[in-house]
């Protein structure tokens, strides 16, 4: 098959952008030079409020003094240390940290170096812990519609975004999928909708099929992000959480977007009040200044491996940069930011008044749905002649020419911005959209 080897802004060519359309932004390109604060400056010199928190993880926004000075001090330090067989201080350190932020018995953490591979470990963590346990046969993995768990073959597995997962074959064997626990009853929800709990009833109905003997976990993210800010209904995750443990079945929680101040806690898991067994975290971890992630594990899981995975390594998992010594000294210094300025309080404080401006934005005729909670929303824009994505990329493009940076997910615009954000921010926000949305039409 014959291409046409001509290309707009060859320059730009030899960097294959991800999850991007990379013909049409290379014929106008969105570049970012510098980042201060809760702004970017475009390499055309304006500034770009950062209404995504960078991608769901600058949650502390950018250039903060404090992680930049760890990051420059611990790089003439110590560059790199292997986590293979040996390891520095500082990572013990984090780890009691992130062990305390944690609800319950989650008092252990494995380090990775992204949300993608925080999944791939905690199914692997699942997977091996029930075959330790003399329970080999659970090797049944069950995800969710709309749901997004990285890119790995075992999160597109689990995941069930389809354009993540139509092109790479026959992915993981066994694995299922609930439905997304969201119809037209929850539309212009005020933070969580009050009815769709019976949502989680069909897991029984899965695990009938199955046999749940042969599952051996249940991953959800408490709230879809990627999808467009799917809020759980209330009493829906209670309820997840009821019917895995009567089964004995794992639940994990993937809070890689909703982790560390989000929501207004360290973890979603905190905010709803239900448990789970492991949570996968990245992102906002270490403010996304270092690629980072770590898997919080309930104690009896991690002491099943230390009793039963024999005298030699007990999992035989592991990443080159587990623990990489810049990413862990980000991390200490963004969680101790975290306490000092008081950011996930900033969020329990201020969520009503992003809710509502939330819900004033949605009242434009273009505008079909509306979905928040914490600091996270999703504005769900009508089609342009039935075509998908035809009126949220034209408002994802205006906006940023408008000076607001935002996400684009499918029909659906999300707008997280950051967890310091004040009430003039909001207002900055509105104002940037209501001008988009009347320049789009």
């Amino acid at each position: 098959m014959a291409h046409d080897m001509r290309r707009i802004n060859d320059d730009m060519a030899a960097y294959w952008m991800p999850f991007t359309p990379n013909k049409a932004f290379k014929s106008n390109p969105r570049l970012l030079e510098s980042a201060d604060g809760l702004y970017y400056t475009s390499t055309d010199g304006r500034q770009v409020f950062d209404g995504s928190s960078g991608l769901w993880c600058c949650a502390l926004g950018h250039n903060q003094p404090k992680i930049v000075e760890a990051i420059r001090d611990q790089a003439g330090k110590l560059d790199y240390a292997t986590s293979f067989g040996y390891a520095h201080p500082a990572a013990f350190e984090l780890a009691n940290t992130l062990a305390s932020r944690m609800p319950g018995d989650l008092n252990h953490v494995f380090y990775t170096n992204s949300g993608s591979e925080s999944v791939e470990t905690a199914l692997k963590i699942a997977l091996g812990y029930h075959r330790l346990r003399g329970e080999g046969q659970r090797v049944r993995l069950i995800g969710r519609e709309g749901g997004y768990h990285g890119v790995g073959f075992g999160g597109i597995s689990v995941g069930g975004m389809v354009n993540n997962r139509k092109f790479f074959g026959a992915l993981l064997p066994g694995v299922d999928h609930m439905p997304l626990p969201y119809d037209d009853r929850m539309r212009r929800s005020v933070g969580q909708p009050q009815m769709g709990a019976d949502y989680a009833d069909a897991l029984e109905d899965i695990l009938t099929l199955h046999d749940p003997s042969t599952v051996a976990a249940v991953i959800v993210e408490p709230v879809a992000g990627s999808a467009g800010v799917y809020v759980p209904p209330v009493g829906y995750l209670e309820k997840l959480r009821e019917i895995t443990r009567k089964h004995g079945i794992l639940l994990i929680f993937d809070e890689v977007i909703t982790g560390f101040g989000r929501l207004g806690y360290a973890t979603a898991a905190e905010r709803f009040g239900v448990e789970p067994d492991l949570i996968t975290t990245a992102k906002a971890l270490n403010n996304g200044s270092v690629p980072m992630g770590a898997v919080a594990v309930q104690s009896d899981i991690y002491e099943t491996f230390m009793a039963e995975g024999g005298e030699g390594v007990e999992f035989f998992h592991g990443y080159t940069y587990s623990a990489h010594p810049l990413a862990v000294a980000a991390a200490k210094a963004t969680q101790e930011l975290y306490e000092e300025l008081d950011a996930f309080g900033n969020v329990r404080a201020l969520e009503g008044y992003f809710g509502e401006a939330m819900h004033h934005l949605a009242e434009a005729d273009v505008i079909g749905d509306v979905r928040h909670l914490g600091f996270m929303a999703a504005l769900t824009f009508n089609q342009i002649d039935r075509k998908p994505m035809s009126r949220s990329s034209k408002i994802f493009g205006r906006a940023f020419e408008n000076g607001l940076k935002v996400r684009l997910s499918a029909d659906h615009i999300a707008i997280a911005p950051p967890i310091i954000s004040q009430k003039s921010d909001i207002d900055l926000i509105v104002d940037r959209m209501r001008k988009t949305i009347s320049d789009v039409g």
